[in-house]
């Protein structure tokens, strides 16, 4: 079964992209984008499987 682990990241609505293409290169996925504390400030919700602690 595969094992997750999850991150929140606050997103600058003018580099959106830049931000999320920079996580991704890192293996997270994103999951969800909320709405932050403002109306100005999102919020995205990533994953990526945890490596094996075999």
């Amino acid at each position: 079964m595969t094992k997750w682990e999850y991150v929140t990241v606050p997103l600058l609505v003018h580099a959106t992209k830049q931000i999320l293409d920079n996580w991704g290169q890192d293996g997270w996925e994103l999951v969800q984008v909320v709405p932050g504390m403002n109306a100005e400030n999102l919020v995205a919700y990533l994953k990526r499987p945890k490596p094996d602690q075999s």
